[in-house]
């Protein structure tokens, strides 16, 4: 068994082979490698599929009990200093390579069908296989240095997928601001990392967290000072995983096409925030304002997240929104001491999470051979609804998916959400109301999300939903409807237009390649809960935090209150239920009309659709903030430092002009120029 622990370094390895090797061809062969799109399609999935074996060999083999393998070679050395890399395998590693790969290996078999008419096919699935690379050499790194190597491998290549269509002017933008507002992370991240070397001399995570308490116990260093150096790290996946206040990238990262945003907001990127809270614990657990931190950034990011969704009509930035209401979750079990609870909320939630995006993504490839293109048409729910007849299968797994999210039992995000509620209410009650309200919020968009797109009449060739939405694209661009404006008979006339280039089309279910996806992550989605039930944990006996032993857990589980479970899970469901029961009613039976319940309320329905106006805030004080004071440097630039410059220039040439008269040749002129300068030194001497 040792043979195979030996070669886990292949888990990233050989997805990046075929990045490498498809991407070399592209750019060495352009135009001979696009045309081998089948080829170059199977080479890559085959390989993600060999990884996904080998993990799944790996967790086996952790589940079975096997010891913790590490392998370290030295990279680099200067006096005592020694920078060791390598990889380990153990509980956790060999957990997220099961989800990462699995994750992956579905996305990259949907993306045949839903990328098979893109020009940038070969390129998409290069891309692919780098950021499941990425991914996955985060996951074995066996210290922080070669975690933040990685970290930033896996966001770069999400600027790249991002913006994949970069010629699309909201595509480049969106890969812009992920790509920024990871930096100030990333920047936290870094000085984190240089600051707990400073203290404790290492990179390794179980050492860092040993000699921080100890350190802090004697008095050597500050708990202040220690909070901070937490609180830097946890900067970095507070950015990666959506957290506010630097949340703002994730919504506007549905740019980028719909296979990797269900690879983003299921397995790599988010999931790599969480990931790194998890392996950061030996340090955190023992600094009381750092976990307080992560529990408040946590439960605010759930409840935002969900406020903000509820008026969503864009259904994959529902989704995302929806994506960051959950991590809120994650974060703040981890804040809570809920390690267990918070990392089995992330394994529950990347499968029925990335069947709903892939879901989105189905419904979006049928709406377009209606709507066209556009995805302003494509993927607004108003354009959908009625559309279970056409996609019984697509329907049904998001009806699962819709289910597993919303916490009801059995489907799994019931068991991993209880779990965190509960241990929520036990470390603080306030967090825990929070987290109680925030589900019922998720039923209830949730269920709105599947009413619109699924149920009632079928909307895509209405004209009067099309004019509405292209009205509030042109107010979203700061376009007036006065004089000079596309008028209403305009929009009218387009919209004809729109509809006779797609007339007759109706939707249908997509491709084979498309749906099994979806239909292998029902299962999971339905059934992994069953693995951290409180009565029979094993989710928990597995992954238990580092400083507590099996023998802990194991008495822990035997203290099962059924009386307790009952009530708090019964009151989660109850929520739930009351959020299901209202989305039946606006959205479903139509006996309350939401349009009516948003103008009695409208300050609150102008905060959610505006998104708590956060990117509004943020577009003020840091874009137009900065560009205002680049403009001030420029003018500083120009008159004071370019007029200096200029100044001395001027005067040495205006010198220069004078002195040249000077320089005849004659020694007599030169010998009266003396004459005069001795007599002026004399003079003014004598006056003096």
């Amino acid at each position: 068994m040792d043979a195979l622990y030996q070669y886990a370094w292949l888990i990233p390895v050989l997805p990046l082979i075929g990045a490498t090797v498809v991407g070399t061809g592209l750019i060495s062969y352009s135009q001979s490698i696009n045309k081998l799109r089948q080829p170059a399609a199977i080479f890559i999935v085959s390989l993600t599929g060999a990884a996904m074996v080998l993990s799944f060999l790996l967790f086996w083999s952790q589940v079975q009990g096997h010891e913790p393998y590490t392998k370290m070679i030295e990279w680099a050395s200067a006096g005592d200093f020694r920078l060791l890399m390598g990889f380990t395998i153990d509980n956790l590693a060999s957990l997220m390579l099961v989800i990462v790969t699995t994750v992956a290996f579905l996305v990259m078999v949907y993306t045949h069908g839903y990328m098979a008419h893109d020009p940038g096919y070969v390129r998409f699935y290069s891309y692919l296989s780098l950021f499941t690379s990425s991914m996955l050499g985060l996951v074995i790194s066996p210290n922080l240095v070669q975690v933040y190597i990685f970290w930033e491998l896996v966001g770069m290549c999400s600027y790249l997928l991002i913006g994949f269509w970069y010629n699309r002017k909201p595509a480049a933008d969106a890969c812009q601001k992920a790509f920024v507002t990871n930096r100030v992370g990333d920047f936290g991240l870094l000085l984190g990392i240089l600051g707990l070397f400073w203290a404790t001399g290492s990179f390794d995570f179980a050492v860092m967290g040993e000699r921080m308490t100890a350190l802090v116990e004697n008095g050597s260093l500050s708990a202040g000072v220690a909070a901070i150096f937490a609180i830097l790290v946890f900067l970095g996946p507070m950015a990666k995983s959506a957290q506010f206040p630097l949340h703002v990238w994730l919504p506007d990262a549905m740019e980028g096409p719909t296979p990797i945003s269900a690879l983003i907001h299921a397995a790599t990127m988010v999931a790599a925030g969480v990931f790194l809270v998890a392996r950061m614990y030996p340090v955190f657990e023992e600094i009381p304002v750092a976990m307080n931190a992560i529990a408040y950034v946590g439960a605010f990011t759930a409840f935002m997240g969900a406020t903000i969704a509820i008026t969503q009509n864009d259904i994959k930035k529902g989704l995302a929104y929806s994506t960051m209401s959950q991590l809120g979750y994650m974060v703040m079990a981890m804040g809570v001491g809920a390690y267990g609870a918070g990392l089995f909320h992330l394994m529950t939630h990347a499968y029925f999470k990335a069947m709903l995006f892939l879901g989105s993504g189905s419904v979006i490839h049928s709406m377009e051979s209606v709507v066209g293109h556009d995805a302003a048409y494509a993927q607004d729910m108003r354009m959908m609804g009625g559309l279970r007849k056409y996609m019984p299968v697509t329907s049904a797994t998001f009806l699962i998916g819709t289910l597993a999210i919303s916490g009801i039992p059995p489907f799994a995000g019931f068991w991993s959400k209880d779990e965190i509620l509960g241990a929520t209410f036990n470390a603080n009650p306030a967090l825990w109301a929070v987290g109680w309200v925030t589900a019922g919020i998720t039923a209830f968009y949730m269920f709105r999300m599947y009413f619109s797109t699924f149920e009632g009449p079928f909307r895509g060739n209405d004209p009067a939903v099309r004019q509405q939405i292209k009205v509030e694209q042109l107010q979203r661009m700061g376009l007036s409807m006065g004089p000079g404006a596309m008028n209403s008979q305009e929009l009218t006339l387009d919209t004809e237009e729109s509809d006779a280039d797609h007339h007759g089309h109706e939707p249908h279910e997509s491709p084979f390649s498309m749906i099994f996806p979806l239909m292998v992550l029902a299962v999971p989605s339905v059934l992994i809960g069953l693995v951290g039930t409180p009565f029979a944990n094993r989710f928990e006996e597995f992954i238990h935090p580092p400083s507590e032993t099996l023998q802990d857990v194991l008495e822990a589980s035997e203290s099962f209150d059924l009386n307790e479970f009952l009530l708090m899970g019964g009151s989660s469901v109850a929520i739930a239920v009351v959020g299901i029961i209202l989305a039946v009613l606006m959205y479903r039976t139509r006996v309350i009309d939401p349009g009516a319940i948003a103008s009695r309320i409208k300050p609150f329905y102008s905060l959610s659709l505006n998104k708590w106006y956060i990117d509004d805030i943020y577009d003020v004080v840091f874009v137009q903030g900065s560009r205002k004071l680049a403009k001030q440097v420029l003018e500083v630039d120009i008159r004071i430092v370019d007029g200096l410059v200029n100044l001395a220039g001027f005067v040495t040439l205006i010198t220069g002009e004078g002195l040249k008269y000077l320089e005849n040749g004659r020694a007599q002129f030169y010998a009266l120029i003396v004459f005069g300068a001795v007599l002026g030194l004399v003079l003014l001497s004598g006056v003096t």
